[in-house]
């Protein structure tokens, strides 16, 4: 039987880098795990139309750092930042810290597996034909730039009464060498007949990592 490994879980230290980057006492690491949980949570409940792909968290002492990538910033920053100032105060209410959030614009939504995956799981749920929504989102990856792309649907296809699996395929995804740039994402589409489950896999090149690098991660030629 084959071993399933998550391609960003991989390569953490390598070509990426952590989702959440902070260090606490062992007393305090469950309780600010499960804050992060909740953070990520409720940004991506209430500001999933924003095309949110990626949410980093740092801590110090005193305040919490929220870094969201998103394809639209104007829609969660709003006019004078008054939307953006609204999530900093729901936020501070939900977790009792201060706050603080950073924005950073996704150039090519097109090349970012989650949103790949949510559009593909979005047009389901419209009851649009899967093997032609599979085929036009990979063509459109492919034109941005990528070096390959592979979509996984699974779920009771077209509402047939047996799940399945399809697949589609298109350049090559190197899974097993560290330095490629691979990019994943999974998303549900809930539709009438049950939900159908999407992943995605973006290779975007291979990346050149000095020998510094790779013995202590990818921040250790910055330091």
């Amino acid at each position: 039987m084959g071993q399933k490994v998550r391609p960003t879980g991989l390569r953490l230290g390598i070509t990426e880098n952590w989702r959440s980057r902070w260090i606490a006492p062992k007393k305090e690491f469950g309780p600010l795990l499960v804050e992060d949980q909740k953070l990520r949570r409720y940004i991506k409940r209430h500001y999933y139309y924003t095309g949110l792909s990626k949410i980093e968290i740092e801590r110090t002492r005193e305040q919490v750092k929220v870094i969201l990538h998103v394809a639209k910033p104007g829609l969660i920053i709003g006019r004078r930042g008054a939307e953006v100032d609204k999530l900093r105060g729901e936020l501070e209410a939900l977790i009792g810290r201060k706050v603080d959030i950073g924005i950073v614009e996704i150039q090519k939504p097109e090349l970012e597996a989650q949103l790949v995956a949510e559009g593909v799981a979005e047009q389901l749920e419209r009851r649009a034909s899967f093997r032609r929504t599979m085929k036009r989102a990979a063509e459109m990856t492919m034109q941005c730039g990528a070096k390959g792309v592979k979509l996984i649907i699974s779920g009771r296809l077209g509402g047939a009464e047996i799940a399945r699996s399809e697949a589609l395929s298109m350049g090559s995804i190197p899974l097993h060498t560290l330095r490629a740039d691979v990019d994943y994402g999974l998303a549900e589409a809930h539709t009438n007949y049950g939900n159908i489950g999407v992943k995605c896999w973006i290779f975007k090149g291979l990346k050149d990592l000095t020998s510094e690098e790779q013995d202590n991660g990818p921040d250790a030629a910055k330091s």
